[in-house]
């Protein structure tokens, strides 16, 4: 044995070993190695200025960590980061509108028209704004939520459409047999509306669905149980907060953010919407 090689030097200076850093992501298994505690990671957010991780244990008992270090991975030590940047998502062309139109340049707002489109909801709304307002605003025309499609009907009747006053609606989930394809035909059937309204619709349940999957980096939609409310089900399946109004207009508003371009949203939007605005704006 060397003993000249052995000493305080070779057990205060030991080698450093540098702990791999992971991204937190949803669904992840974790132990927290004081506690003990291991589950499935949930949701992650910012609390008192610091990111905190939700992990699920097999019994649904739910507990919040920090990230940082103590945690194992498939039984490695790690350092929890903070989830990995989503990619930037690439805005419109130059020269383009987020619909892919042709941009004007220097155009400035119409004076809104008397033809109007119509829309269920405030999301429904919104989603038509961010995509084709450019567009609208060129030619005029505005879009209002109804807030529901059950008084259709009598809505139509009080707008009084006809040439030079027509109507667009984009209604949720008009497929065959449903309540909302009986309410169009009855409302395609009252007085004045045979060329002068369209009413057309999206098989989703909701416009939240119009959103293509991989724009949200996830496979599909998840699919929630009759009897749950749609979107309550689908913010918890996203392990994000869905337990107040407030939670479920935060969660619309994180999806809208992942829209830039028409190209983010399904073709049996797009063409809907497309054929409703070919509709008000022809001569």
């Amino acid at each position: 044995m060397d003993y000249q090689n052995w000493g305080p030097r070779g057990i205060s200076a030991p080698a450093r070993t540098e702990l791999p850093e992971v991204p937190v992501e949803r669904g992840m298994v974790l132990e927290e190695v004081q506690s003990g505690w291991v589950g499935a990671v949930t949701r992650v957010e910012k609390s008192g200025g610091m990111h905190v991780v939700a992990l699920e244990d097999r019994r649904g008992k739910s507990r919040s960590f920090r990230l940082g270090f103590g945690f194992l991975l498939e039984g490695q030590p790690i350092r929890l980061m903070p989830p990995a940047p989503a990619p930037a998502a690439s805005g419109p062309a130059a020269g383009r509108t987020a619909s892919g139109s042709v941009r004007v340049a220097g155009q400035r707002a119409q004076v809104a028209k008397a033809s109007r489109i119509w829309v269920e909801g405030k999301h429904d709304a919104e989603l038509v704004e961010k995509v084709w307002g450019d567009d609208l605003r060129v030619e005029g025309i505005v879009v209002e939520p109804l807030h529901g499609i059950d008084d259709l009907t009598a809505a139509v009747a009080d707008f009084r459409p006809g040439p030079g006053r027509r109507l667009g609606v984009l209604v949720d989930h008009l497929v065959p047999d449903s309540k909302e394809s009986r309410i169009a035909e009855a409302v395609m059937a009252s007085p004045g509306a045979a060329g002068n309204v369209l009413i057309v619709g999206h098989p989703y349940v909701d416009v939240w669905q119009a959103i293509r999957p991989a724009v949200l980096g996830i496979p599909q939609w998840p699919a929630i149980p009759r009897g749950q409310d749609w979107k309550t089900g689908i913010l918890k399946a996203f392990g994000w907060p869905h337990a107040t109004k407030e939670d479920i207009g935060l969660g619309w508003q994180k999806l809208l953010g992942a829209v830039r371009t028409y190209a983010d949203l399904e073709p049996s939007l797009l063409g809907r919407v497309e054929e409703v605005i070919d509709f008000l704006t022809a001569p």
